[in-house]
Formats: structure tokens, C-alpha cells, sequence
């Protein structure tokens, strides 16, 4: 199934198809018999489709998780960059501006924050920062256009992952029941043969 607006397919290293942030397609089967030749071959067939169904698991995983933090981020760097904005617009003010500022989660308290075109701003691992709010304003800017196409590329990859999730079980289905087709068509011919086997010839009649 294709997603309207997809970007194209890459090709691997190793020359397998991939999107565009390198997560392989799976194996379309269309014959099964491009892919086992005899029932000995179906076990390690069907345990390498799982393998590979495990793998798209385990990232669809990561990446909902990531999405999770995406969308909790995201709306922090919007609010910080519109109280930058709102900053800028008053930098020349001469009055100062009476907010609340929170303490802890249940906790705040009044403050008067005169004019400013200075701002602090938190980087990560403990680290402040001080910033004109020029500067500010185009950081943040950047932070929150980077999250947000992390955030589409982190869908667009999750729809992709489910895709071939779904590949990939409709081609052990069809494994499988190739196995059965071929487990009914030796039975028969058993059958055949047990049944040549005991025929007798009788006698003659004039």
C-alpha cells in the first residue's frame, strides 16, 4: 500500500531497497516457490520471516516512543519561543510585566520582569545559556522546525514499519500453507503407492 507523499526508496549497502531513512522493505512473496524448493526448507524460512517481523517490532517500538517524547517537546519549544516573541515585542516598554512563575509542580509565585532583550535559556544536562532574543528567537525557531520534521519523518516511518510487518505475515502465511499443500500432496501420494502396492493379480478366466 503507498502513502501519498511518501519520499522515494533508497537502495542499501548491501543493495536491499530501503526508505529514505534506511529501514529495509520486506520480501514480497509472491511464489512461494522462489524462496523454498522443499519442506525441509520451510522451517528456517518461516523462523528468518520472524526474525525480520521481531526486528520491525523492536523499531516500531523505538519509535513510538520516540514520537511520545517528540510530542511532549514540542509544545514546550512553542510556548518558550512565543514568550520570547512576546519579550521582543516589549523590550521597549518601560513598565514591567507582572507574571507567575512555578516553583515546583504545585507551587508559584508573583514576579514583576522588567523590559528585557536578554533571556536564559535551558540547553539540556544541566546547561544554561544566555541569549539576545534575537538569537533566541532563530534557536528556537531551528529546535522547533527540527522536531517537528522529526516528528513527520517518525510517523511516516511508523506507517512504513506497520506496512512491511504486514508483508512479511502475509508471507508466512502463504509459507505455511504451501507446507500444507505439500504435506496433502505427499499423503496422497502414499496413499497411491500403498494402494499399488497391494493389489493382486488373479487368475486367468478362459
Amino acid at each position: 500500500m503507498a502513502t501519498a507523499g511518501r519520499a522515494p526508496a533508497s537502495i542499501g549497502n548491501d543493495g536491499t531497497a530501503t526508505n529514505p531513512r534506511g529501514i529495509p522493505n520486506a520480501p514480497f512473496v509472491d511464489r512461494v516457490e522462489d524462496y523454498v524448493a522443499t519442506r525441509e526448507e520451510v522451517e528456517p524460512t518461516l523462523r528468518s520471516f520472524q526474525e525480520m517481523i521481531s526486528k520491525y517490532q523492536f523499531m516500531e517500538m523505538n519509535l513510538q516512543r520516540r514520537m511520545a517524547g517528540l510530542k511532549d517537546k514540542i509544545p514546550e519549544i512553542q510556548k518558550t519561543l512565543d514568550t520570547v516573541r512576546f519579550l521582543k515585542l516589549r523590550k521597549d516598554e518601560t513598565e514591567p510585566i507582572e507574571t507567575t512563575f512555578e516553583l515546583n509542580e504545585t507551587l508559584y509565585s508573583r514576579a514583576n520582569v522588567p523590559a528585557t532583550s536578554e533571556v536564559y535559556i535551558w540547553l539540556g544536562a544541566n546547561v544554561m545559556l544566555s541569549y539576545t532574543t534575537d538569537e533566541a528567537e532563530t534557536l528556537l525557531s531551528s529546535k522547533l522546525a527540527t522536531a517537528k520534521t522529526s516528528l513527520s519523518h517518525c510517523e511516516e516511518d511508523l506507517d512504513f514499519l506497520r506496512e512491511q510487518i504486514t508483508t512479511m505475515e502475509v508471507a508466512t502465511a502463504r509459507v505455511y500453507n504451501w507446507e500444507v499443500v505439500q504435506k496433502r500432496k505427499d499423503k496422497s501420494g502414499e496413499e497411491v503407492t500403498k494402494g499399488q502396492s497391494g493389489e493382486k493379480t488373479g487368475p486367468s478366466k478362459n
